[in-house]
């Protein structure tokens, strides 16, 4: 077989395909077997019909025809191979020479074009420098942290006052569509501005004492008239406030394991202190992406973002010539940009990745989906997502390298040492069972172990 590959453009190469007849002859014979199982011919048992019968019964043309369809994704791929072409999608296959039907010889020629990753040049990781947010805790988000621990234990009393906002209200609830009842609830608790219930409802019982009524106009969300415009009424029963214990020594040995408000504080103090500083790394990886992108332009296929936006549409439950699709296209296209760029840096410092890795990872992501992690290691290999989750661990891979390499500063002009930050998020990875340890193996061991490479 002889392939050559041509570039059409930065992101997209046409393959060039010739295949003599006697690298054809193991797929014609296949063919012919194929045919034999599904004819049926007088004085012959299936699957053993001779060639000649089924010649003259189907036709050559037939045989051949099966034997190309059988043979051209595995010439294809020999040619991708051959010529080391990194494939972003599906391909467009041209047939345009097929042998003779009635001939044993002759060639079969074809071209494909396809989308491939382009050829990128990176700079040296050394040079790259971004600023990120000071790592300061004041003493109102320290307050805000215990107010919210005090809000755990705070107990709710009834109050002869308006509802305001953060007060909970006890509601009767009765909906009208033209003015037919078609839905009612007693005794609610709700908690004013959480946003919880149908629009409308805050803005209502807002100022409402007990006893007192509003009557609004909302969208009906659920139920057989979803979507329909209703007139609600609403009556508050009774109005209550949330009392909080009060912030002292007491409330920190039930609240806590701390002997005093001031131990239990020094620990919130702590606590947001460690939050800011994942917050810092997370900022880190998102601004040495951004002057990655900066540096570097990185052509991403028409077809990849048509089929990213296309996908996001679907999620969402919109039509494909939906006008979101027009929005979110910029923030496709970038995003692409950066799996490409990381593809790329991936490959240039050899980044592999070990089954335990991949591991877990599948750990950490079949959390997100509230799934086991042994299901969920399951269903990623039954729908052939292995490989790409590899991908996704050697493009993280490659974004630490990155951020090993770069130089970060907060706004004051200290160097940020991120090494804190990511060890101390792998160290709240947990090892993974040994179920989900067997399951990704018997998944696919080989893509476990792989180098990175983009498919």
């Amino acid at each position: 077989m002889k392939s050559t590959v041509e570039s059409l453009a930065p992101t997209r190469v046409k393959l060039s395909v010739e295949v003599p007849y006697e690298e054809l002859r193991p797929s014609i014979d296949a063919a012919y077997k194929t045919i034999g199982q599904q004819v049926q011919v007088p004085g012959f048992r299936r699957g053993k019909v001779p060639a000649r019968i089924i010649d003259q019964r189907v036709g050559r043309g037939a045989v051949l025809q099966e034997a190309i369809n059988d043979a051209l994704p595995k010439l294809y791929q020999q040619a991708v191979t051959e010529n080391s072409v990194r494939v972003l999608g599906r391909p467009e296959v041209e047939v345009s020479e097929v042998p003779d039907p009635g001939a044993t010889d002759g060639e079969l020629k074809f071209t494909a074009e396809v989308d491939v990753r382009p050829d990128l040049e990176l700079p040296d990781l050394s040079g790259i420098a971004v600023e990120v947010d000071d790592v300061a805790v004041g003493d109102e988000e320290v307050d805000a942290r215990l107010d919210d621990l005090r809000g755990r234990f705070g107990t709710l009393a009834g109050v002869d006052r308006p509802a305001a906002q953060g007060d909970y209200v006890t509601l009767d609830i009765v909906a009208t569509v033209d003015g037919d009842e078609v839905d009612s609830a007693s005794g609610i608790s709700y908690e004013v501005g959480s946003g919880q219930m149908l629009e409308g409802t805050d803005e209502a019982v807002t100022g409402l004492s007990a006893g007192e009524e509003a009557i609004f106009t909302s969208v009906l969300r659920g139920g057989e008239h979803a979507g329909a415009e209703a007139e609600i009424t609403v009556t508050v029963g009774a109005v209550k406030e949330r009392v909080l214990p009060e912030a002292d020594d007491d409330f920190a040995q039930l609240a806590s394991e701390f002997d005093t408000i001031d131990e239990l504080r020094a620990d919130l103090r702590h606590q947001v202190e460690q939050t800011k500083k994942v917050e810092q790394g997370v900022q880190a990886r998102e601004k040495v992406i951004e002057a990655l992108l900066a540096a570097v332009e990185v052509p991403v296929p028409a077809g990849l973002v048509e089929e990213e936006v296309a996908r996001h549409l679907e999620s969402e439950g919109k039509e494909s010539d939906d006008p979101h699709g027009e929005e979110i296209r910029p923030d496709a296209e970038k995003a692409l940009q950066g799996q490409l760029l990381l593809d790329a840096l991936a490959e240039r410092e050899q980044v592999t990745v070990a089954r335990e890795e991949l591991i877990q990872f599948l750990v950490s992501s079949s959390r997100q989906y509230g799934m086991d992690p042994n299901e969920f290691a399951k269903a990623v290999d039954e729908a052939g997502q292995v490989p790409a989750m590899v991908q996704e661990v050697g493009r993280r891979k490659a974004l630490a390298v990155a951020l090993a390499a770069a130089t970060v500063t907060d706004a004051s002009g200290n160097t940020v040492d991120l090494e804190e930050s990511l060890s101390r998020q792998a160290a709240g990875v947990p090892q993974p069972p040994a179920e989900v340890v067997e399951e990704v193996a018997a998944a696919d061991a080989e893509a476990a172990d792989a180098e990175v490479v983009q498919a």
